[in-house]
């Protein structure tokens, strides 16, 4: 009894400490999964803690039990809006892109640790993708605001490629273990039922979970807890069937995710809350399974191959698998850099230690400095990564919060609040008089930090917070309802976008003449939305062709049709 208490208190220090530590170190731009490692080492056998854990059964468990539930919870954040912008290329580089990093990548290791080829390629596999943990948390607490293409990339990217890693590394360790041999049609039909297993599993039971969770009458708390047993119910049978488990996971939480689902709001908040619980967890775990005085004699190593890693495999596998898409470079750059690894790699490097491969340990360790190097270096960059590389959009948009809303005989409804800003078109215009539809309602103005009562709300100022029950149907017409603005908006917007609108009617040849810029003379014709669509591969907003020295910007999008047009004069772009 002792002990299961001491470990509950242990567990829970733990946590407390962790969570504690995420209010300020955001502050500081430090990432929070480093600093749930720093926590789970610092109570590990070197550290002040003194714990000593080493069973890499458990580790694996918790992390692959986590990983899926994290991935889950990104389906189901996932709008698939994001795959027309981004699929092709996200899955080309969770395939094309893997492959690459772990040849480049394997290629080294076997070079600088003396391995074998096949050994090191199992260091490269180990690595070989990006963290669905890692990104979404860096993306969603960072303050940033990205273009959708490089958001959705990164984000269907991160969650799609484990899949493959876990293929490639199953693979390479079937080859070192096999007694009879093994073979590149080994390796391709593990691949085919891998992935062709997780596809169908993942689509058939995220429908039939959905089916679900809309036709049973259930106490609401036991909704988000059908959907999350349902979601391990998948990623285990799949697993259990020879599939990507990982795969499953994800595809069915992009089915509930992006369909009408009773009691969603409740689902979502706890499965965000689950989502973090698992990140801070797996971390907590893979940082007390990790030995600094392990670690220190791979330094000069662990350094080498992770530098080979940011500034060689991941260039390369990113320039290779984008190369179709016509991505600008500033793009691909910043793509690249945000190639962070994380607790994946570290459960992949549980495989050889559970396997009993010779090297095992060598493995984990290489394993666990290259995620620390790329944590420190790129978690802690991918801010000012995007400012150096001029891809932080100023934030044009008003709305401030919103959450699903449960009603009783109706669904698809959501409480959202806008705060006006000082150039708000909205600014001296009366509630009432708000074009919105009748299935949207205001319902609060809040002023100073008060509550107003209806008849108090007059004219609305600046500063003032509106809520409004509104249909998800009528948010994309309510933000542009609360982000109009009297002017051209702040100077971050003049910079980003351009000092003067343009309508994408107008023609190529009209601003030839106003500009004196040199276009092909069979462009002359065309319209700006045209012209644009013949370099741009699915434009979104805060995409920019250069003109001379001129650029033309997408200031706003209904769809996949350009509405507003932004100009950058010469004295403002560069």
């Amino acid at each position: 009894m002792d002990l299961s208490n001491q470990l509950i208190f242990v567990a829970g220090t733990l946590f407390l400490l962790s969570i504690l530590a995420s209010a300020f170190t955001p502050r500081l731009g430090v990432p929070l999964l480093l600093v749930f490692v720093i926590v789970g080492m610092l109570a590990g056998e070197n550290g002040p803690g003194g714990i000593r854990f080493t069973d890499f059964h458990i580790a694996n468990l918790a992390g692959t039990t986590g990983l899926a539930v994290i991935l889950f919870d990104s389906g189901m954040r996932t709008p698939l809006d994001n795959f027309r912008v981004a699929l092709r290329p996200s899955l080309a580089l969770a395939t094309v892109g893997v492959f690459v990093t772990t040849i480049v990548v394997g290629a080294f290791s076997a070079w600088i640790l003396h391995l074998s080829l096949p050994q090191g390629l199992l260091i490269g596999a180990i690595v070989g993708s990006t963290d669905a943990a890692a990104v979404f948390s860096l993306m969603h607490t960072s303050a940033m605001s990205l273009n959708q293409r490089v958001t959705a990339t990164l984000e269907i990217e991160s969650g799609t490629n484990d899949p493959m890693a876990v293929f490639l590394t199953m693979g390479i360790l079937q080859y070192l273990t096999a007694t009879n041999g093994y073979g590149i049609g080994d390796g391709l039909l593990l691949f085919v039922q891998q992935m062709g297993l997780g596809l169908l599993v993942g689509v058939g039971g995220g429908w039939l979970l959905k089916l679900l969770l809309n036709r049973l009458e259930l106490s609401d708390s036991l909704y988000p807890l059908l959907a999350l047993s349902g979601g391990m119910l998948l990623f285990g049978g799949t697993a259990l069937l020879g599939g990507s488990g990982f795969l499953a996971a994800y595809i069915a939480g992009l089915v509930l995710g992006n369909w009408p689902l009773r009691a969603v709001a409740s689902i979502k908040r706890f499965h965000d809350g689950i989502a973090w619980l698992a990140q801070i967890g797996m971390f907590l775990i893979l940082g007390l399974l990790a030995t600094p005085e392990r670690l220190l004699p791979l330094a000069g190593s662990g350094l080498l191959i992770a530098l080979v890693l940011i500034l060689v495999a991941r260039p390369l596998a990113v320039g290779l698998s984008l190369l179709p898409f016509r991505y600008p470079w500033r793009e691909q750059a910043y793509i690249s850099w945000v190639g962070l690894r994380g607790s994946v790699p570290m459960v992949l490097a549980t495989f050889p230690m559970m396997a009993g491969l010779a090297n095992a340990q060598l493995f984990f360790d290489v394993a666990f400095f290259i995620v620390l190097v790329s944590l420190i270096v790129q978690g802690w960059t991918v801010a000012s990564a995007a400012r150096l590389l001029e891809l932080q959009m100023p934030k044009t948009s008003a709305r401030v919060r919103r959450f699903d809303l449960d009603l009783p005989g109706s669904s698809g409804y959501e409480v959202v609040s806008y705060r006006l800003g000082h150039a708000s078109a909205l600014i001296g215009t009366r509630p009432k008089d708000i074009p919105i539809r009748d299935v949207s309602r205001i319902v609060s103005v809040s002023r100073e930090g008060r509550l107003l009562a209806y008849r108090d709300w007059g004219a609305l100022r600046h500063g003032d917070y509106v809520s409004l029950l509104a249909a998800q149907g009528d948010l994309p017409m309510l933000d542009e309802i609360f982000s109009a603005r009297h002017d051209s908006g702040h100077a971050d917007e003049q910079h980003y976008f351009g000092e003067f609108f343009l309508e994408p009617e107008a023609h190529v040849a009209d601003l030839v003449a106003a500009y004196g810029i040199q276009v092909p003379r069979d462009s002359e014709g065309k319209t700006l939305a045209e012209f644009l669509a013949g370099y741009l591969d699915r434009p979104v907003v805060g995409d920019r062709l250069r003109l001379g020295g001129m650029e033309l910007t997408v200031r706003r999008m209904e769809g996949e049709r350009i509405v507003e047009l932004g100009l950058r004069l010469p004295h403002e772009a560069h």
